[in-house]
């Protein structure tokens, strides 16, 4: 077995992976889900696309959810009448600030980084609980529900919070939008919408509909904020061709890690956020290990074809041994080679944050040899590329 640090670890299965020692939250019934801000509408399909296949003990999670859907259906036909015109009118202050990589590779660390910085404004996580209705909803609701969220993610020691950073893929969910992450609902289903990570060989039709869908919640954001927005979602690593067609200017940073590292701390994602939030109880294994391999090399493919589309000075490329080890100076390079505006008026908060993070605990692995064998030939191109020998 070859030992790997990573942020996740996941649950001991007779495949590659192996748990070594694991952090993170654990589920509570009462935690909020990412469903749960879904309309009637956006609910339904997301049970027709996993043909209805829940496991009994998830009925409690099943009905809750569908209670819910009611008021959020209500709650966005408010949103849609007072604030409608408002959004379709609405321009992005600049074209926002994307922060890419695989899963587990650092993003959501940079990301919290990024957001010190208050010239910079993101999607939080009610936000991506209630993408339809945020506007009208944000302030009444969310001050009652952070008593339900957990302190920690459940697949790492990464604080969490309804006004912390979060992934815009979970508000493409709840709008009803086809995506990958959908899966998560269903993780013992065949994949859904497997499609709809790189967007490459969808109709125009079907494209058109998922660019519009994120183009709304980027002006919605805006229109709460007026500032320039710094998104994070891994996927988008997989979509920059797409995304350059709606913010021919967006600017890109992408941060790498060891592949070795980021096989099992995905794979333990996918589980432990099943776990939490899925209509079935997650089986893992053989199936989970492909998908992995496979998403990343389709990912990859993708990325690397379009990174030359990128306008020159708006693309900048870190690892995450270097934002670990140097942080304040790697977000220093970050902002010269994105003229992301005055670095110095925010290197104190960085330092800040950089020192909290030196404590923090990374959770270990162990992959066995043929598995390690297996990802560094399927994902050559990524070693050739990023992992320094």
């Amino acid at each position: 077995m070859t030992p790997v640090d990573s942020d996740a670890s996941p649950k001991p299965q007779k495949t590659g992976v192996v748990k070594v020692k694991c952090g993170g939250s654990p589920d509570r019934f009462w935690n909020p889900r990412f469903w749960d801000g879904m309309t009637i509408s956006a609910w339904a399909k997301l049970l027709n696309a996993g043909r209805w296949r829940i496991a009994p003990g998830r009925y409690p999670m099943l009905f809750v959810i569908s209670c819910l859907t009611p008021l959020n259906s209500f709650l966005a036909a408010l949103q849609r009448r007072f604030y409608g015109r408002a959004v379709a009118a609405t321009r992005p202050v600049q074209d926002p600030v994307f922060i890419v990589g695989h899963w587990r590779s650092g993003t959501t660390l940079l990301h919290e980084y990024i957001m010190l910085d208050d010239r910079f404004d993101t999607i939080n996580t009610y936000e991506c609980f209630a993408p339809t209705h945020f506007l009208v909803s944000e302030r009444f609701i969310a001050p009652w529900l952070k008593y339900l969220m957990p302190k920690k993610r459940p697949m790492d020691n990464m604080a969490v919070g309804l006004s912390r950073p979060q992934e815009d893929e979970f508000a493409i969910c709840a709008l009803g939008i086809k995506s990958p992450y959908r899966d998560v609902a269903f993780p013992n289903n065949d994949p859904i919408d497997a499609e709809y990570l790189t967007l490459r060989n969808i109709s125009d039709d079907d494209r058109k509909r998922w660019l519009d869908a994120f183009e709304y919640l980027v002006k919605a954001l805006t229109l709460k904020s007026r500032k320039t927005l710094a998104l994070k979602s891994p996927p988008h690593t997989a979509r920059v061709a797409a995304i350059l067609e709606r913010f021919p200017n967006a600017k890109f940073v992408h941060i790498s890690r060891d592949p070795l590292t980021l096989f099992p701390s995905t794979v333990n994602l996918w589980v432990k956020l099943a776990k939490v939030h899925g209509l079935q109880f997650p089986k893992g294994g053989v199936k989970l290990e492909e998908k992995v391999l496979r998403d990343f090399e389709e990912m990859y493919d993708s990325f690397f074809d379009a990174v030359p589309s990128i306008k020159e000075g708006n693309y900048c490329e870190v690892s995450y041994d270097e934002l670990v080890a140097a942080p304040v100076d790697t977000l220093e390079r970050i902002y010269s080679e994105l003229n992301l505006g005055d670095f110095d008026k925010n290197r104190e908060s960085f330092q800040k944050f950089a020192d909290s993070q030196k404590s923090y605990k990374k959770n270990k692995f162990e992959i066995s040899p043929e598995m390690e064998e297996t990802i560094r030939r399927r994902w050559k191109k990524y070693f050739d590329r990023y992992v320094k020998d």
